[in-house]
């Protein structure tokens, strides 16, 4: 198995247009890596330069310590798993899984152990006569996943494989291939716009946008500490809240006002906001949906935190629920609470905001601007 190297990465067309912009990733032997973004952010062209199935333009990609920019994808010694399964209709489940095998003239009998090992493994060794039309979804992606397998390579690729099942089967593949990658200690770079899939299957999660990377870390750091209002919107669901307001400092108290919103800054957020001089500046403050909170206890004890607002729209989801609320800056805010009696649409409602948890981002540039020492510091 082998690490990877990303270095300086760039991939341009003919008529100029940038797909991937600067992209610098070390990606840590056996690593499981999930790159994610938006359609069109330039996520699949990269792992498409990784398998060498396009060219590219600029910089230097390294597999373990080869330099392989000019070598063939038969070469680098990766496997590639499709978004569309690609398997041979004509040849049963074994020969699909055996076929890469023999066009690299393995002798027959590493053939048969290989594919009934990788079919143990999957869970698929009663498939093995059938032919892919006799499969569901989910086998098919199975089968996908065995012809990669046996090949032993390097790296696995994996090109959005789960987006063509249905929900509650997406939900259980996800659990399979992060067994799997445990139990092959492999290197997996995955592809994905689905941030669940992100969140819940990466070690490292690399979000991008325009082709550029907006922020790679673990998924904890990438929701609890989002660089920019870009990655704060994109991971979470429902997404962040976004109100844009002005930072004020009256009676020694600094604040977060907009409309319907006065909150007062814990002692840390407060210092750091004086110390960068943004008292009386317009900037954006984030808040999660969870971290708005139906607690009479603790509105009690933070006055400060409170908003008074109204319910537009509830929805029910049994253990939870989203109430989307107005008069709380100038667009709609959400929040996520434990369902009770009196949350009823058109009703007004007080809810606090846990000022620990608020994120601040710079008007102009839509970057954070506190860093993670400033999150759960008590007031």
């Amino acid at each position: 198995m082998a690490g990877l190297q990303l270095n300086n990465i760039y991939k341009r067309y003919g008529n100029g247009a940038i797909i991937v912009n600067d992209f610098n990733l070390k990606i840590k032997d056996k690593e499981f890596i999930v790159l994610v973004g938006p359609s069109g952010c330039g996520k699949s062209t990269t792992l498409r330069m990784i398998a060498g199935l396009e060219d590219i333009t600029d910089g230097e990609l390294w597999i373990g310590d080869r330099l392989v920019n000019d070598i063939a994808p038969k070469d680098r010694d990766i496997a590639m798993v499709f978004q569309s399964y690609a398997l041979y209709p004509h040849m049963t489940v074994y020969e699909n899984m055996a076929f890469g095998l023999k066009l690299r003239n393995f002798k027959p009998a590493e053939i048969d152990l290989r594919v009934r090992e990788a079919a143990q493994i999957l869970d698929i060794s009663h498939l093995l006569e059938r032919k892919p039309k006799a499969l569901s979804g989910g086998q098919r992606q199975r089968v996908a996943l065995g012809r990669a397998i046996v090949r032993e390579p390097q790296v696995f690729l994996m090109d959005e494989p789960l987006s063509n099942l249905d929900a509650k089967l997406r939900v259980q593949m996800r659990a399979e291939i992060s067994k799997l990658h445990k139990r092959l200690q492999t290197t997996i770079i995955y592809v994905t716009h689905d941030q669940i899939e992100a969140m819940t299957m990466g070690d490292r999660i690399v979000v991008m946008k325009d082709g550029i990377v907006q922020q790679a870390d673990t998924p904890d750091n990438i929701y609890t500490y989002p660089h920019n209002i870009f990655v704060a919107g994109f991971i979470g669901s429902p997404a962040m809240n976004f109100i844009s307001g002005v930072v004020t400092n009256q009676t020694g108290k600094v604040t977060f006002r907009a409309n319907g919103i006065d909150l007062v800054m814990p002692d840390g957020k407060a210092r750091a906001l004086i110390e960068k001089g943004l008292v009386n500046s317009e900037v954006i403050l984030g808040i999660r949906p969870e971290h708005i909170l139906d607690d009479a206890d603790y509105i009690r004890a933070n006055p400060g935190s409170v908003i008074y607002t109204q319910i537009d729209v509830k929805e029910n989801l049994g253990a939870e629920v989203y109430l989307y609320l107005t008069g709380v800056g100038t667009e709609p805010v959400v929040a996520r609470i434990n369902p009770r009696q009196g949350l009823e649409e058109g009703s007004s409602i007080s809810l606090a905001i846990d000022t620990d948890k608020v994120h601040l981002f710079d008007k102009d540039s839509q970057r954070a601007i506190l860093g993670p020492e400033h999150y759960g510091l008590s007031k």
